[in-house]
């Protein structure tokens, strides 16, 4: 799972990108015009039910889901109509959804590109350039899909159903719609995936507050868009502390847990993710899977010789696991449900895989 941290030059990408990794990259750097620099790392998901559980197991090794951010400089927002150059879309595309940081500071250090700080101009102005990169996208393969009617060079029955979709796109388009609101079938998905369409992917907007900042001003957008405001300079130098010094800075100022913790876990919940246990004295392990997925996929993300061999999965919620103190009781008491392959991993099953090969 990869989230691009994108926005305009001086929003303080490379801030949040530090504050939600514990990363040390030098802030408040100018990009030279042209040149895309992207730096990723790897952060946990907090989840309190990995460390309940790694309590009452007591593993040898605990290990949280994971999302992994890409923080991609050398967007702008006067691209125009030739689009976003080819090495900033080629990374651009390979991410499954953005983190649209977005600026709410206000410091004269750090001239905003347009004069003045704005943040619901500066989201839109962001959105209004990928949608104009997907135009451009869709009215080229329009084009191409007229010139394969002509020449005969595919089923035409198969060339007039990507036309029909890819004029639905464009009609979105055209009326300012992003095509992350649009309701798409698995086929349409199929034969989407290799367009790089930036308007699909999810957006979790973060505003980047100045230390004291109120909540964000702005509002979603449209379906499968989130707004979360951080005190991102904050945040940041939280990340950075010593554990321990971090958490007696909590305390002190009774901040409950630091604000970044929400945007990893709004991060993780823009993608339709959600995670299932497994648990042992050698590993208590959040996987990730996508809500709706079924028991085989869960054993595929394991290990794909545990799908191959699938028999049976036992199941049973974290939060009843832990009340009953542990397997042994949970079996004791017929608590271990058997499902099949077809079942429908719910978020928080621990899931126990019976194989043969």
């Amino acid at each position: 799972m990869r989230l691009g941290i994108i926005g305009l030059p001086s929003a303080g990408k490379t801030t949040i990108f530090n504050a939600l990794t514990g990363g040390r990259l030098p802030t408040g750097e100018a990009h030279a015009p042209g040149r895309v620099d992207v730096h990723t790392a790897v952060a946990d998901v907090p989840d309190e039910r990995v460390e309940a559980l790694s309590a009452l197991f007591r593993p040898r090794k605990t290990i949280h889901a994971k999302v992994t951010y890409a923080d991609i400089g050398g967007l702008r927002a006067d691209v125009g109509r030739e689009g976003l150059p080819g090495a900033l879309l080629n990374h651009l595309s390979q991410m499954d959804g953005f983190v649209h940081v977005v600026r709410a500071f206000d410091d004269p250090s750090i001239p905003h590109p347009s004069d003045s700080v704005d943040p619901a101009r500066d989201a839109a102005a962001m959105e209004s350039e990928f949608m104009l990169n997907d135009m451009l996208a869709v009215e080229r393969r329009l084009a191409r899909l007229a010139e394969e009617r002509q020449k005969v060079m595919r089923d035409r029955a198969v060339i007039d159903r990507e036309a029909a979709l890819f004029d639905r796109l464009q009609k979105a388009l055209n009326d300012s719609q992003p095509l992350r609101a649009l309701a798409l079938t698995p086929e349409d998905d199929q034969v989407l995936s290799g367009f790089g369409l930036l308007t699909r992917r999810p957006m979790l907007v973060v505003v980047n507050l100045p230390e004291g900042g109120g909540p964000p001003a702005i509002k979603p957008s449209g379906p499968k868009v989130q707004v979360l405001g951080l005190q991102g300079k904050l945040e940041m130098e939280i990340a950075q502390m010593p554990p321990e010094e971090a958490a007696e800075f909590l305390r002190e100022y009774g901040i409950a847990e630091p604000g970044r913790q929400a945007v990893l876990r709004a991060s993780y919940d823009l993608l339709g993710l959600h995670s299932f246990f497994t648990v042992g004295d050698d590993e208590v392990r959040a996987w990730t899977l996508p809500r709706g997925a079924t028991a085989l996929e869960a054993a595929d993300t394991i290990h794909s010789d545990l799908a191959r061999g699938f028999i049976r999965a036992e199941v049973i919620p974290q939060q009843e696991l832990l009340t009953l103190g542990g397997l042994t009781q949970a079996r004791a008491e017929g608590k271990l449900r058997a499902e099949g392959k077809e079942y429908v991993v719910a978020d928080g099953d621990i899931v126990h895989i019976k194989f043969n090969l």
